[in-house]
């Protein structure tokens, strides 16, 4: 058993720049043709241009994942360019940094529709499709401020921390269908969303003092893909509903 995806299609959201473009490219670099889904028909079309010149297979599969029809036709579009979904990876995110007190009401409904509303919907449109084969693999990235909460994301970390609670359901109920639901957590990376969270002084002291107190430092989406690799692959086909931390020592979770 390896790591080889060959004859595998991925959908992957949010795939049109950081962590997403990286399990974009690490999937296809083994093998795998790859649905980009971003909600920036830009951004997606050039990763999937990426991906195409390294002779995979790629298309762009454009869709808000908070509108339920958007991605039902964006994973219908995915399905007719390159075959059944295999592998889903629900990467799709977005996060504000300030104190929960501070919040409007605007950013909490944003900040759930990005991050726990979309993957039910993505889930939903692909799983039902992977329930009828009998195979399939799902793969959400979560957050461990979904494990262990975090100062100015107290929405955000119930988010991520429903994404860890459904996933679980998700594998209990799915695993009857052959199909396996794993979950990743990662700690603090450094993607375009990172940079944007340390836009204002109380973003900057709060990403400054949780750095330092990474053993290993700031992340890399690199990073993130690999273990996504793992879990798309045959190497871990004996897995399902777990979590893992790749926060390079950030947190220590069982």
């Amino acid at each position: 058993m390896g790591t080889e995806l060959s004859g595998k299609v991925a959908f992957i959201t949010g795939a049109g720049s950081g962590i997403g473009r990286a399990i974009a490219h690490e999937l296809a670099d083994h093998g795998a043709d790859v649905a980009i889904n971003d909600i920036s028909p830009e951004r997606a079309e050039l990763v999937s241009r990426e991906i195409v010149a390294k002779g995979r297979r790629a298309i762009a599969a454009v869709a808000d994942i908070s509108d339920f029809e958007q991605v039902q036709r964006a994973v219908q579009v995915a399905s007719d360019e390159l075959g059944p979904i295999d592998i889903l990876v629900n990467n799709a995110g977005w996060d504000t940094l300030k104190p929960f007190l501070q919040g409007t009401l605007a950013e909490y409904n944003k900040i759930i529709d990005i991050n726990f509303k979309g993957p039910i919907f993505v889930t939903r449109a692909v799983a039902e499709r992977m329930s009828r084969r009998k195979s399939g693999v799902i793969i959400s990235i979560a957050s461990d401020a979904g494990r262990v909460g975090s100062l100015g994301e107290a929405v955000y970390s119930g988010c991520k921390g429903g994404i860890i609670a459904i996933s679980k359901s998700w594998a209990r109920e799915l695993a009857r269908d052959h199909i396996r639901v794993n979950v990743i957590c990662p700690g603090l990376i450094d993607t375009p969303l990172l940079h944007n969270l340390q836009e204002n002084d109380f973003g900057r002291k709060v990403i400054g003092a949780i750095t330092r107190q990474i053993p290993f430092g700031l992340g890399r989406p690199e990073q993130i893909a690999d273990a996504v690799l793992f879990f798309a692959s045959s190497a871990s086909e004996y897995i399902t509903g777990q979590v893992l931390s790749v926060s390079g020592g950030l947190t220590y979770q069982g």
